[in-house]
């Protein structure tokens, strides 16, 4: 049974900074890619942040790129998503995600290429 397990969120003022992390079990970590979504109240859950198996390539939605980091570490079975200069439009639970087919190369953004989620972590962001 696969599991993640998100944890990091928080209330932060505007122009602050958080880590988010995501544990992963029951399945080879460093086989799959890994995502990060996020959704807003009344809003769509959407695409932040993407990793390749290997952490070699890295992909970001316009509104979050240069200000946020998504890393991993296949040795803890741990993918991470840093958040700089936060904005209150940032807040919203963020969910990290594994990708459904294993050694891709390169990472996807559509939200249904993803099979396992987390529960999600609250991130607020005050103005």
């Amino acid at each position: 049974q696969v599991q993640l397990v998100e944890s990091g969120g928080g209330l932060v003022q505007a122009g602050g900074s958080l880590r988010l992390s995501c544990a992963a079990s029951g399945r080879t970590f460093s086989m799959y890619g890994m995502g990060w979504f996020r959704q807003a109240p009344g809003k769509e859950r959407e695409f932040v942040a993407a990793i390749t198996r290997s952490g070699g390539r890295t992909y970001y939605a316009d509104s979050v790129k240069g200000r946020f980091t998504i890393s991993r570490d296949n040795a803890k079975s741990t993918v991470y998503l840093q958040m700089n200069s936060l904005k209150p439009e940032d807040t919203a639970v963020y969910y990290c995600a594994t990708d459904r087919r294993a050694f891709r190369t390169v990472s996807t953004t559509a939200a249904n290429e993803y099979d396992y989620w987390g529960q999600g972590t609250q991130v607020t962001v005050s103005s």
